[in-house]
């Protein structure tokens, strides 16, 4: 084999191993919440992945920044909310889970997610 065919498949295995790595293997890291979190919505959610306790009232604090129209509407269809989110002002959603799982916060037009866990 001569070296350039030695390197092209070098290079397609990396290319393998980290599609794998990305799209299969990346954890999320889970912000820990007791009563309330503000989420910053500026291309996308921050942070996109929360943990709750099961149970209790918790108040997600959206402010939007993005004027994308994309953005203008957070939905969390588990809960069965719908909110406009107007620009550079707060929104305060309270959510109360029964149940543990994983819930979607999810934009209007279902583009741009986060992840509720209930433990």
């Amino acid at each position: 084999m001569t070296p350039d065919k030695i390197i092209v498949i070098f290079l397609g295995f990396v290319g393998i191993g980290f599609t794998y790595w990305y799209f299969l293997m990346k954890k999320d890291n889970a912000v820990e919440v007791e009563s309330s979190v503000d989420i910053a919505v500026d291309g996308g959610y921050s942070p996109n992945t929360i943990s709750i306790p099961k149970g209790k009232t918790t108040t997600l604090i959206f402010l939007r920044s993005d004027p994308s129209s994309c953005l203008e509407e957070v939905v969390l269809p588990d809960f069965k909310i719908r909110k406009f989110l107007p620009l550079n002002k707060k929104v305060n959603i309270e959510i109360t889970p029964k149940e543990s799982g994983t819930y979607e916060i999810v934009c209007g037009m279902n583009m741009f997610h986060g992840k509720i866990i209930v433990n």
